[in-house]
């Protein structure tokens, strides 16, 4: 059952991720805006620190190829990368759980409306149905 939500939590990432919904756009990119520093400082300090410790120590900042007197520095993209991934589950997550607050005020079921009061016609003739009734 666990394994089955953490599927259902990857898979519904990556169709965040992948859709191209303009609402969730300028979500992302405000709500990116705002914890840049928070991600920036989380992948820096914590994620890169953690991968150096299964890469021998390396500062991934610090991975380069020379090619000629080109200097490629992939390092400071793996980074990158790292930044965005973070800042993107933080936006999946806010907008994930503000999808929920919605669809919880979507499945309140409305209370269905009484029945209107019968008209004066509508009361003669019941009682006229009752009387015959009576009779037989």
């Amino acid at each position: 059952m666990a394994s089955e939500k953490k599927n259902s939590f990857l898979a519904e990432f990556k169709t965040f991720i992948a859709r191209g919904n303009v609402i969730d756009m300028a979500v992302g990119v405000i709500i990116g805006g705002a914890f840049s520093g928070i991600t920036t400082s989380l992948v820096n300090d914590i994620a890169m620190p953690i991968l150096g410790i299964f890469t021998g120590s390396i500062s991934f900042a610090d991975l380069s190829v020379s090619i000629g007197s080109a200097v490629i520095g992939y390092g400071n993209f793996i980074q990158a990368a790292l930044n965005f991934l973070v800042m993107a589950f933080v936006v999946f997550c806010l907008v994930r759980l503000i999808n929920s607050f919605h669809r919880k005020k979507e499945a309140v079921p409305a209370a269905p409306p009484a029945p209107p009061e019968p008209s004066n016609e509508e009361k003669l003739l019941t009682e006229i149905r009752d009387l015959l009734r009576e009779r037989r």
